[in-house]
């Protein structure tokens, strides 16, 4: 949408003599992350136990042009979490007593991931048309993924008609990690003549004798087909439509998820109770959804941004997005942007709370994102504009900075924040 306004107010009365570039110069983008989260409910931890989780990230974006009509952007992040769910992949190799409420100071407890990718698009003459064409590659400790896709835009009616088209390929690859009281339980291993349980002690059930197989296809495959719509509907206002297929196969279960049966007797070792099996899902999954923005200009220092979209797969979610932002424009230079999101969904066919699934089930999950809840996210956000690009670091002049804060909060003991910082260069 905004890509469409944007050529909509451009100059088509150029001549063959001139042709205004796509991209003046080289634009440097800085971004930067904060997340922190809360719950009790986590996956790893069959929906009980502590979801605490911190992310820092930072991203550099750098958009080149090439020419007057060809820009790469290269994508460069990193983002480092620590997580007191994830930590509890493996409760019993820390100091303190294992507790699915406790966080576990081993190695699972942290991890980092990567990402650098590449994007180059191609404009035609009367820049009617787009190509895009993007690779990317990114990787953290038990997984790995290499995507690649493509686009066409095409503009009509003097640039106030925008079509858009564009596909994705993800090809991705799991290096499973278990719970580690299942490990010993995998074909071939001794169970509890495991040297894991020699100095241990099971309470409760202490016949315990899980459901575990190792998952035998690693690999996660994703194909999704976006189609676009934007129209310039008056002097002040603006629509859009969008319609996004995804299609995935492979390994779409998450190998250290636990479930709890409702029909097997709980085993523990100190408070920590043991895995009665893993998350089971189906091999495939099919996603539809469609949405439509609408923006209204209200006067020179206010506009109205709205948005809906709804959502269903074939694993029975369905799921309604509701959200409006507000910029307001308080000098030349500074704008503040409140903003409102409400969602709303239904839960997956095989979500079971904790010790709801039986053993006798095919699919299985304790995962609270699967799961039925509504959401709300309250954000504000504060904008800093200089065009002339008058504060420089080095060679690049500050273009903007934008700061954001979301508070969102499920009708589950889920709640998070986020705060977020970007800074746009343009280089000399």
């Amino acid at each position: 949408m905004l890509c469409g306004a944007g050529y909509a107010q451009q100059n088509t009365g150029a001549t063959n003599s001139y042709k205004k570039r796509v991209l003046e110069t080289t634009e440097v983008d800085f971004l930067s992350s904060y997340y922190s989260q809360n719950g009790n409910n986590a996956a790893v931890t069959g929906g009980i136990g502590t979801e605490e989780l911190t992310d820092v990230t930072g991203t550099i974006i750098v958009s080149v042009p090439l020419n007057d009509d060809d820009i790469l952007t290269i994508d460069a992040g990193v983002s480092a979490y620590t997580s007191a769910s994830s930590s509890n992949v493996d409760p019993f190799d820390g100091s303190e007593r294992a507790d699915a409420f406790v966080a576990s100071t081993g190695a699972s407890r942290s991890d980092v991931w990567t990402n650098l990718s590449g994007t180059y698009t191609h404009s035609s003459d009367d820049r009617n048309t787009m190509y895009s064409g993007n690779l990317s590659v990114s990787s953290e400790y038990d997984y790995f993924s290499f995507g690649f896709g493509g686009g066409l835009t095409k503009l009509f009616n003097e640039k106030n008609t925008e079509v858009s088209f564009n596909a994705n390929i993800f090809l991705d690859t799991w290096t499973p990690i278990y719970p580690t009281e299942l490990r010993p339980f995998a074909s071939g291993a001794n169970g509890l003549d495991n040297g894991f349980f020699l100095n241990k002690t099971i309470t409760g059930n202490t016949d315990y004798s899980p459901t575990f197989e190792k998952f035998t296809d690693e690999t996660r495959n994703s194909y999704s087909v976006g189609l676009g719509f934007s129209q310039i509907l008056g002097k002040n206002l603006q629509g859009s439509l969008a319609l996004d297929f995804v299609k995935q196969d492979g390994l779409l279960s998450t190998p250290f998820q636990r479930v709890y049966f409702a029909d097997v007797a709980d085993s523990f070792i100190q408070e920590f109770q043991l895995a009665d099996a893993i998350e089971q899902l189906p091999d495939s999954r099919f996603k539809v959804a469609g949405g439509g923005r609408l923006n209204w200009y209200i006067n020179e220092s206010v506009v109205l941004r709205s948005y809906y979209r709804y959502y269903f797969d074939d694993w029975g979610i369905n799921s309604h997005t509701a959200s409006v932002e507000m910029p307001i424009k308080l000098t030349d230079k500074i704008t503040v942007y409140p903003s409102y999101r409400f969602y709303q969904q239904s839960a997956a066919d095989y979500f079971f709370g904790y010790e709801e699934a039986f053993s006798t089930d095919t699919f299985y999950t304790s995962d609270y994102d699967l799961s039925k809840y509504s959401a709300n996210q309250f954000g504000m956000g504060v904008s800093y504009t200089d065009i002339f690009t008058k504060m420089h670091v080095w060679k690049l002049g500050l273009k903007s900075i934008d700061v954001k804060f979301y508070k969102y909060d499920r009708n589950t003991t889920f709640s998070s924040s986020i705060l977020t910082a970007g800074f746009k260069f343009v280089m000399d």
